[in-house]
């Protein structure tokens, strides 16, 4: 329990410290995506280690939404849906970082540098893997999150 709370408060110092240098636009978040994807790759690093390799992309997400999930929320994503063509939605209905957060409608604006840091904690993990993409996350009620995945094939 301690030490969820230690992460959870690790990431709050987080955004709060890549939003407020003094070079920081207010809305750039892509520093913290940028950590998110440094520490996500990082991860399944350790994850994989025993691990054979996938046979498809949708074993990779299945992974990605068990055992890289629960490994740092300590809960699986709560659903997974897919149109077979590179666009995976994974979807938390109590996504960690906006449940603390007020579930009024005015909090919303301040969703997206809650969320910044997974989007590049899947896309990090992700690349590992050998799957590029662009991971997006939309919040349209609070604590729910939904994250966009597109698989950029070449």
């Amino acid at each position: 329990m301690a030490e969820e709370a230690i992460f959870e408060f690790l990431h709050s110092e987080i955004v709060n410290y890549t939003l407020t240098k003094e070079n920081s636009k207010e809305n750039d978040l892509s520093t913290l995506e940028y950590i998110g994807f440094t520490t996500g790759y990082r991860i399944i690093e350790r994850l994989t280690r025993e691990w054979p390799r996938f046979k498809d992309e949708l074993d990779t997400m299945k992974f990605i939404c068990t055992d890289f999930w629960s490994s740092i929320y300590r809960k699986q994503i709560d659903n997974l849906r897919t149109n077979h063509q590179g666009v995976y939605v994974l979807q938390d209905n109590a996504f960690r970082f906006l449940t603390r957060l007020s579930s009024g409608s005015q909090y919303l604006e301040h969703a997206p540098k809650f969320v910044a840091f997974t989007c590049g904690l899947v896309r990090g993990g992700l690349a590992n893997l050998g799957i590029t993409s662009t991971v997006t996350a939309e919040v349209q009620t609070m604590p729910s999150c939904k994250f966009h995945i597109q698989v950029n094939r070449t």
